[in-house]
């Protein structure tokens, strides 16, 4: 029966979570496995680094747009139903990727995967604001930040192998698949919630969008959340082209960058979780943001060098710039009242 207010015990925010992070896992591999193809669809299909861009922009720009859209709408729906349809929609968006004949259709695919993930991201991050409490929000976030982990651990690097010995359209077959079975068990498993609809339940969709863009806070988490997110992602969609290009790794090597990157943020990122509830979100974030700063100047400066020492600044580029989105979704995620926070995410 769906919930209306904070019910669950531990165990089964434990179940929630492993839940979450499943579907986080799935939508994050999806994303994250166009960037180190880069060299293989530029030279299959024949474009420039300018399209590839875009072919990779395609899926967040939709998200955005999308997102955007749903918003006035979001939280007059269950939470778990949402998620579910949203789920259903990228899983058939990521089959349609595995059978993109070419490079038109593949964006066009990558266009209704985005529509789809912006939702499932936004909805994972509203439940965990809405039945984890504050206090165990930073280990909550750290332990879905740790899907992205496992993503380059085992997601990119095995999507690439797979793209290599069978070609590229076999990962989004896998990806689609895989969504299918994380669907059947986040149906079974997903605790059902009811937005708070005292607040709003006069609203109209107008007054709701309206009522989100009104508050002054929203707008710092907005300004905070584009600041953390578009000065990383300047960098990680160019990042195997770089390392090809610049420093002279080879496209073999390539997965070792995701794969020490991975097993070192698989860590970290629960730590950083942990520390930003024993310590307080803020301070931590502040740390881990200037901290970034320095992997972030040295991957995009880097030239010619030995393959071992490339990797020690891409995996303390992962450790730091992804450690950021740890105490800061716990502070996103408080930033608006329950009854906006569908409209807000």
């Amino acid at each position: 029966m769906p919930i209306t207010k904070f019910e669950l015990s531990l165990r089964q925010e434990r179940g929630l979570l492993w839940c979450l992070a499943a579907v986080q896992f799935t939508h994050i591999v999806d994303f994250m496995v166009m960037m180190p193809l880069g060299p293989l669809f530029i030279d299959l299909f024949r474009i420039s680094d300018a399209q590839f861009g875009w072919l990779v922009s395609a899926y967040t720009l939709s998200a955005g747009v999308f997102g955007l859209l749903m918003a006035p709408f979001a939280d007059r729906f269950e939470r778990k139903r949402l998620l579910l349809v949203a789920y259903a929609g990228f899983a058939l968006a990521t089959l349609a990727c595995a059978l993109a004949p070419s490079y038109a259709v593949l964006m066009v695919a990558r266009v209704a995967a985005g529509a789809c993930g912006g939702v499932i991201s936004a909805m994972v991050q509203t439940l965990v604001g809405d039945l984890i409490p504050f206090e165990r929000r930073g280990r909550a976030m750290g332990f879905i930040m740790a899907s992205f982990s496992l993503a380059t651990v085992a997601g990119v690097p095995a999507s690439l192998w797979m793209a290599t010995r069978w070609g590229w359209h076999v990962p989004f077959g896998v990806i689609g698949l895989a969504s299918m079975f994380v669907w059947v068990l986040a149906a079974r498993w997903l605790p059902g919630f009811h937005p708070p609809v005292a607040a709003g339940a006069a609203l109209t969709a107008w007054q709701q969008l309206h009522a989100g863009f009104a508050e002054p806070n929203h707008w710092r988490a907005f300004a905070m959340s584009v600041a953390l997110v578009g000065g990383s992602f300047c960098i990680i969609p160019y990042l195997t082209v770089f390392s090809t290009a610049n420093v002279g790794i080879t496209n073999a090597q390539l997965p070792l960058i995701y794969l020490c990157g991975g097993v070192a943020t698989l860590f970290t990122s629960r730590l950083w979780g942990a520390w930003a509830d024993r310590h307080g979100k803020l301070r931590v974030l502040q740390a881990l943001t200037v901290l970034a700063v320095v992997p972030m100047m040295a991957v995009t400066h880097w030239g010619p060098s030995p393959l071992w020492a490339y990797l020690l600044v891409t995996t303390a580029f992962f450790v730091f710039v992804s450690g950021r989105m740890v105490p800061a979704m716990a502070l996103i995620t408080g930033a608006a009242q329950p009854h906006l926070r569908g409209t807000f995410m």
